[in-house]
């Protein structure tokens, strides 16, 4: 965690080369009022002895919960405002990273997004909050709320996709059981679609043989072929339902 990552960040969820701010005039406003509520700190060099002082918070103060030098690094970001946009999104992918560096996660599994964007006005008003009267409590309170919420929504939607698979597999089985192996199943489950070249690279099957395979589930329903250029890829419509979907159901095959 450092400023360095921090631009990394910013520039691959932008996809430009954006880097810690030079230019002034950069406020944020009210989006329905056209109020400016903040004006951040200006200069490149002020930005970048502020972001120092972040790293050295977010490395230095062990002796506080990961969670709540988590919560105050993250306000210590968006105040920052280093970058010209992306600073919202670039601060949400930070907090995953922190967790997965203090060792409270092992992947960035957690979205946290999820609960800051649906408490947005909550979100905004309590950065303020900080900001003009130092209102720490709320605002970390607010934090550990989102994570609390989002654990249990994330284990929830975890435990809803192993029960697509073990449907998914035990669906396969009855069906197709020439076809059937568990590690077929697991690589459509590695992402919402898989191409032929997946099954090869795993060593399920050489690549007449993948194909044959990817075709038999499209046959049984359980993948929609689509092509994207030159390529064929399968999708894998229930669990790309289950992924987006706020809710943890799913229909079963029959």
């Amino acid at each position: 965690m450092s400023t360095a990552t921090a631009v990394a960040v910013c520039q691959k969820s932008k996809g430009t080369g954006l880097d810690v701010r030079r230019t002034s005039g950069t406020q944020l406003v009210n989006e329905h009022s056209d109020k400016v509520v903040y004006t951040p700190p200006e200069g490149e060099s002020l930005l970048r002895k502020l972001l120092g002082n972040w790293e050295r918070f977010l490395h230095d103060e062990t002796d506080l919960d990961p969670l709540v030098r988590m919560a105050v690094g993250h306000y210590q970001f968006e105040a920052i405002h280093p970058f010209i946009d992306g600073n919202g999104r670039t601060g949400r992918v930070l907090n995953l990273l922190f967790l997965i560096q203090t060792g409270l996660l092992r992947l960035p599994v957690l979205y946290l997004s999820r609960a800051i964007l649906r408490n947005k006005a909550d979100y905004y008003r309590l950065l303020l909050e900080v900001t003009r009267s130092d209102a720490w409590e709320p605002w970390i309170l607010f934090m550990l709320r989102s994570v609390e919420e989002t654990s249990r929504w994330t284990t929830d939607k975890v435990l809803s996709v192993r029960a697509l698979a073990d449907h998914t597999a035990q669906h396969v089985r009855e069906r197709l059981p020439k076809l059937y192996s568990r590690e077929l199943i697991d690589v459509i489950f590695e992402q919402p679609y898989c191409r032929i070249g997946n099954l090869v690279d795993r060593d399920i099957a050489k690549r007449q043989a993948a194909s044959r395979y990817l075709y038999a589930l499209v046959d049984l329903g359980i993948l929609e072929e689509k092509s994207v250029g030159k390529e064929k890829v399968f999708l894998h419509p229930r669990l790309l339902k289950l992924l987006s979907d706020d809710s943890h159901r799913f229909k079963l095959y029959e």
